[in-house]
């Protein structure tokens, strides 16, 4: 994992590898650290290629108090070396892609 700091923004992305649940596909993500974020954001489209498919759906509260609905699933993640499943959100097209802090 390369860690990318924006420092005239103050923004820290990192580098990770989301795959298919049978492994045999994978994409390279570039994401928005945020230590305040329970979940990983990705984006809809690019979990749809990998054939991730929601689990459910529920609510979030934006930093400006409006309430989102976004649908839920796993992903598997190679983030820092290490493989794991993971709690994705199916984020649209306005939404950043995030991972919670590193």
């Amino acid at each position: 994992m390369r860690v990318i700091p924006l420092s005239r923004l103050g923004h820290t992305f990192v580098e990770a590898t989301v795959y298919s649940g049978g492994l045999s596909a994978s994409r390279k993500v570039r994401l928005l650290v945020d230590t305040g974020s329970t979940y990983t954001w990705i984006s809809r489209k690019l979990l749809a290629e990998l054939s991730i498919t929601p689990r459910r759906e529920r609510e979030f509260r934006t930093v400006d108090h409006r309430i989102l609905k976004r649908k839920i699933g796993e992903a598997i993640i190679d983030y820092q070396g290490e493989r794991v499943t993971t709690v994705v959100v199916f984020a649209e097209d306005e939404d950043e892609e995030v991972t919670l802090g590193v």
